[in-house]
């Protein structure tokens, strides 16, 4: 079984809103999914995402393959933690 880490939509027309999910690939975009694992709101100004990365982090080991798309999502959030980190430490 291939497992894929992506968004799955949700809301209304026009008003866009994201699920990242890890699903079978062979399932539709949005279908059944595994695990839900985080938010992605385009429509809003600023953080406009929330992953959890010790899920994320299992699911890459267990070899998930993440999209595009979530992959960018997971750089900006290990980049925003470490931010986090260092302003926490200073």
């Amino acid at each position: 079984m291939a497992v894929s880490i992506r968004l799955r939509r949700e809301g209304a027309k026009n008003r866009p809103y994201y699920r990242v999910v890890v699903a079978d690939s062979r399932s539709p975009r949005d279908g059944k999914f595994i695990e839900h694992v985080g938010i992605y709101d385009p429509k809003k100004e600023g953080s406009n995402s929330s992953v959890d990365l010790s899920r994320i982090d299992y699911w890459l080991a267990a070899g998930a393959q993440p999209s595009d798309t979530v992959r960018s999502l997971i750089r900006k959030a290990r980049k925003s933690a470490s931010e986090t980190a260092a302003a926490v430490s200073a």
